[in-house]
């Protein structure tokens, strides 16, 4: 009596004959729209894309935060100072991107619909394991592009609202080139400034600390890395440039408020210029 019915009630029968996933569906109907689908040059072309770096993920007793700096480089140029990097992905679990920016984003679009397509067709959600290896699938499909410098390798963070433990809901997974997926613990860093990023937060990081001490922590570990990694952007106080945050509890995914991120940003920049000479 509680089984979820299955939706198909009305769906051409184009979406029915791939079943659940529409990455499947894009594939036969309409291949030359999917990322890894496309003909490349022969030869390296990382270089002629904006990249992106860097993203940082942190669990607490609530749920799981994860924060992304706002630069994308190409070469030695900053390409963009805002791109967002940072997603919900559904109502329970946010991606972060690094790599080439393009594909990135274009990609995590196509997984958001995944997930939207998946739920419309089974009328039940995918759990987040489930969610992970989606992803993974989609990562693999870009190998072909990765092989010649346009690679995507994002971070995953969720909660499973039905089978978490409730003192301890946040899970994280990491991945690469290849759609190998790996299930992180506690906290986790990808792109170019991620060494610098995760020994901050190994320095910062508690399992109990709560929901605004773990915001802190990502937003310092982003200004560290931004200090020794050239293709991180560091808090902009001229443009009013700040990370972009995402936290995911039982009630759902949602933004950190800007002006708390601004805040936490502002205090972080005053306690490190106080310990610096100024002579």
């Amino acid at each position: 009596m509680n089984e979820r019915v299955r939706v198909t009630s009305g769906l051409p029968a184009a979406f029915l004959a791939s079943g659940s996933s529409f990455t499947d569906f894009l594939g036969e109907s309409a291949p030359h729209l999917l990322p890894g689908r496309r003909a490349l040059p022969p030869h390296v072309a990382g270089d002629l894309a904006p990249t992106a770096t860097t993203i940082v993920a942190a669990t607490y007793p609530g749920g799981v935060v994860m924060g992304g700096d706002r630069r994308a480089t190409m070469g030695n140029y900053i390409a963009q100072r805002d791109i967002q990097k940072v997603y919900a992905s559904d109502e329970f679990s946010v991606v972060g991107i690094a790599g080439s920016a393009g594909i990135a984003i274009e990609m995590i679009r196509l997984f958001t619909v995944e997930l939207e397509h998946f739920e419309k067709i089974e009328g039940t959600t995918l759990s987040l394991d489930g969610k992970a290896n989606r992803l993974a699938t989609m990562i693999r499909g870009n190998l072909g592009a990765a092989m010649q410098g346009l690679a995507v390798v994002p971070l995953f963070a969720g909660i499973d609202p039905e089978s978490a433990d409730p003192a301890r809901p946040g899970r994280i997974f990491s991945y690469d080139v290849t759609g190998g997926v790996y299930e992180e613990f506690g906290y986790a860093s990808i792109g170019s400034g991620s060494m610098f990023a995760k020994s901050a937060l190994k320095k910062v990081w508690a399992p109990d600390r709560d929901r605004e001490a773990t915001v802190r922590a990502i937003v310092e570990s982003l200004y560290d890395a931004a200090d020794d990694d050239s293709a991180t952007g560091g808090p902009d106080l001229v443009r009013r440039l700040f990370p972009t945050l995402y936290a995911v509890t039982a009630e759902g995914a949602a933004r950190v408020p800007e002006d708390e991120v601004v805040a936490v940003a502002e205090a972080v920049i005053a306690e490190r210029s106080s310990g610096h000479r100024t002579d």
